[in-house]
């Protein structure tokens, strides 16, 4: 706990140094509002003192800034002002940063109230009713300050933020639409307008890349799902777009309008509204918010390039322009007719909005050309198609089993044609005849439920599409990589590129592969290239990934690609220490090879022997004894068997590779090594050490045995060297400087070591007194190394259970 307490301080004095103005202004800001009462319940007389208004004196300009509306308002901010604040000081000093706040701030409060007065004169009911109230809150000038900001930021970031940013306060603005909405939205153009003439850096214009234009008309399709969630939310929507409510939500009729439509002789009014009355409140909130969830799940799709997304979003954006259109047009009464400036505004842009965002998707269509594999579509088309068969029989004649749960009671063709009602959000019910509601606990379920199901069915299918990267190479690219390997060679773990579960990229000429799997759209890579041409292989390779929409990774390469790497602008970090022995130099003389002798002595007197074979080619006895010992060792440590550059049992049977086994007179295997060839222009020059299982109450300096005994014969066989593989999370220190992601994996391999000992394997093959070479992680976008850690995990852990997950987790904190 006190070594918490002590990261926690040492982390806001960091904060403290780095942007003291923003830290001192939110603790005046947040002290202000708890003395005063402004925290919590929004207090009126407080606001109508000190915020600004159309009616209030010039200097509420600036003591709006110390004030907020609500809590929300505070805890809003306050993100706000930490994130952006703390960049700006960083960036711009305190000085700077202090001046285009309080000028976005002043300037976009007096362009609001400008833009108040002028709609009133131009009776815009909307803009007229905010004369005489008032706002207040740092966000107005937090807005323009990070707008401003974005002068300053990479060319990516920097149209990000502006589009995310200008679209959110202009959705604020049209949709809940008070006094403090609009500001924010002025105090935004301010800070444009500032940045744009005191920030603006003189660089060539960078086109933006496929990645980006992915990107942002993805931000686009996401932030056009804002509106109706605003409209859905918001408690007292005040805008000009405010009526959209409900189209998107379920309208809930008032008991007295029901009793008094049940009254007349408006029946089919009756059933309607008493339906939407009785209509439970989670289905509806969750198919009220299905165009909102098509979207965000269509805009994920459409940020890794998918074709099919892109389509559904144009279908989808052309469709609702014309449903609103329609719906507008045949009930103009639910507009507010309060003069044709704001009729005309309220019924024109929600059906413009859709058609603009599908204009943009038509001029980048050439962007989003990843396409589903013929196979997954199919799957896709039947999962849906026997969703959508299965809930419908299951409304239908489950409904008719307990027709007498609704009123009035149905008949079966009743149900059948009310069925395409359920899959229909209940805020489009209006213009739709309601035949019956449901009463009983099992008819609520499918009248409610069945359209819930389906919809979430579909959206995580969508959703699995986008993410799920489908297999690319067959058995004819693989054996193509294998031939490269045996002519090229390759690093130490150039073998590893053989394993199931790879991968395959080639360069145009064929000569260079790059072997990958990708995880969580991560495409994690297997050692280093192999072909003459290293650096166009990589960079080929990030075009590749770019163009279906994933991030790459290089992981466990050499010191020459990460070096030749790093002209591409990719960081690298170290992430293992390759140990290799040199056998044509070696010899166990000397003090410091004494465990090793030990070892090879203590075997001879036991009647221990190492002995080859190949796992597929060896006798049953042989095989059965190397599967038990291994399920003995997983079963031992109790945690899941690693993968990914870790071999199991399963990789001893590859072409090439060699096992070698220590192995009494009893024909008892007391421990196994495997050997990965390694090889060079066609000849095996290597061998790299894989997978090492030792018996529990065998001989105990097996694997010292083993490996000398395979340095002694291999030798003999004119091999070069033998690669002792890497250690994973550990390594030497070189005493450099070392930076903080490499910090954070060194404190990593820490805490696993008291659970996978990856540091006590680096220190068990120094006895072999090898030669160290680092092995790195290569990445050109740091902004990924979240899902980059959380691929390369799930690439070593593949098959982790809960179970399995809490024993990890468990055995960390119990052995640290």
């Amino acid at each position: 706990m006190n070594a918490l307490l002590d990261r926690i301080t040492r982390q806001l004095s960091r904060l403290f140094r780095t942007a003291p103005l923003t830290c001192v202004f939110l603790v005046v800001f947040w002290t202000v509002g708890a003395l005063t009462g402004a925290i919590g319940d929004e207090n009126d007389a407080l606001l109508a003192r000190i915020g600004f208004g159309t009616d209030s004196p010039l200097w509420t300009a600036f003591s709006s800034a110390l004030w907020a509306m609500d809590l929300l308002g505070y805890l809003a901010t306050t993100v706000l002002l930490l994130v952006f604040g703390t960049l700006a000081e960083r960036e711009l000093g305190t000085l700077r940063a202090a001046a285009i706040f309080l000028a976005s701030h002043v300037i976009g409060a007096f362009l609001g109230i400008g833009v108040v007065v002028l709609g009133s004169e131009l009776q815009w009911s909307w803009l007229d009713s905010l004369r005489g109230g008032v706002a207040a809150g740092p966000s107005i000038g937090g807005v323009g300050l990070a707008l401003a900001l974005t002068f300053r930021m990479p060319v990516s970031w920097r149209r990000r933020v502006r589009l995310m940013t200008a679209l959110s306060v202009l959705v604020l603005t049209l949709y809940s639409g008070w006094l403090e909405d609009l500001l924010r939205l002025t105090a935004g153009v301010a800070g444009l307008l500032i940045g744009a003439v005191f920030l603006r850096a003189r660089a060539a214009r960078e086109p933006r890349t496929l990645t980006e234009t992915r990107v942002l008309v993805g931000l686009l399709v996401a932030a056009s799902a804002l509106g109706p969630v605003v409209s859905l939310m918001s408690p007292s929507p005040n805008g000009p777009l405010s009526w959209y409510s409900e189209v998107v939500a379920v309208w809930q009729p008032a008991a007295d309008d029901v009793a008094t439509a049940c009254g007349s002789d408006l029946v089919e009014l009756c059933r309607t509204m008493t339906i939407q009355l009785s209509y439970g409140r989670f289905p509806a909130m969750v198919m009220s918010l299905l165009p909102v969830l098509l979207l965000l799940v269509l805009a994920e799709g459409l940020r890794r390039g998918r074709r099919f997304a892109w389509w559904s979003a144009l279908a989808f954006n052309v469709a609702y322009a014309a449903f609103i259109a329609w719906f507008v047009s045949d009930d103009a009464a639910r507009i507010p007719n309060n003069g044709q400036l704001e009729v005309g505004f309220a019924s024109t842009f929600p059906v413009l909005a859709p058609l603009a965002i599908a204009i943009v998707l038509l001029v980048t269509r050439r962007h989003f050309t990843v396409r589903l594999p013929g196979h997954a579509t199919r799957k896709f088309w039947r999962f849906t198609l026997a969703s959508i068969g299965a809930l419908s029989a299951l409304y239908v004649f489950g409904g008719y089993l307990v027709r007498d749960q609704f009123t009035p009671e149905p008949g079966f063709l009743g149900l059948l044609a009310d069925l395409p009602t359920r899959f229909l959000p209940p805020g489009y019910l209006g213009a739709v005849p309601l035949r019956f509601q449901a009463d009983g606990f099992i008819g609520t379920l499918l009248f409610e439920y069945t359209g819930v199901v389906f919809w979430l069915i579909v959206l995580a299918g969508l959703l699995m599409a986008s993410w799920r990267a489908w297999p690319l190479s067959g058995s004819k690219e693989a054996e193509q990589a294998r031939e490269l390997m045996r002519r090229h060679g390759g690093s130490s773990l150039s073998y590893m590129t053989t394993w199931r579960g790879n991968q395959y990229w080639f360069t145009p000429d064929g000569e260079t592969v790059i072997a990958y799997r990708v995880v969580a759209t991560i495409a994690l890579t297997v050692g280093d290239p192999i072909g003459p041409n290293r650096v166009d292989a990589v960079r080929g390779f990030a075009e590749f990934c770019q163009e279906n929409g994933w991030t790459p990774c290089l992981y466990s390469i050499g010191t020459e690609t990460r070096e030749a790497v790093a002209g591409l602008g990719w960081s690298a970090v170290q992430v293992a220490e390759d140990t290799v022995i040199e056998l044509e130099t070696l010899a166990f003389t000397g003090k410091k090879w004494q465990d090793v002798r030990t070892a090879l002595n203590k075997a001879a007197k036991e009647g221990i022997t190492a002995e080859w074979c190949t796992y597929a080619d060896a006798p049953y006895a042989i095989t059965d004894q190397i599967r038990s010992i291994s399920a003995e060792w997983v079963a031992d440590k109790g945690l899941p068997e690693m993968g990914f550059t870790l071999g199991g049992v399963e990789e001893l049977a590859g072409d090439g590779v060699r096992c070698l086994l220590a192995i009494d007179a009893d024909r008892s295997v007391h421990g196994i090594t495997s050997w990965l060839p390694v090889y060079a222009d066609g000849e095996v020059v290597g061998y790299t050490l894989d997978f090492m299982r030792r018996r529990a109450n065998g001989f105990r300096g097996s694997m010292e045995f083993l490996i000398a005994s395979a340095a002694l014969e291999l030798k003999a066989e004119g091999v070069k060297f033998l690669s002792l593989s890497g250690a994973p999370l550990a390594r030497l220190d070189r005493g450099e400087r070392t930076p903080v992601l490499q910090r954070v994996l060194d404190l990593t391999g820490q805490v696993l070591e008291p659970v996978y000992g990856f540091r006590s394997l680096l220190a068990f093959k120094a006895k072999f007194q090898p030669t160290y070479r680092p092995m790195f992680m290569a990445y050109p976008d740091s902004a990924a190394l979240p899902r980059i850690a959380n691929a390369v995990s799930r690439a070593y852990l593949p098959h982790v259970s809960v179970r399995q997950g809490v024993r990890l987790a468990s055995k960390m904190i119990n052995r640290s």
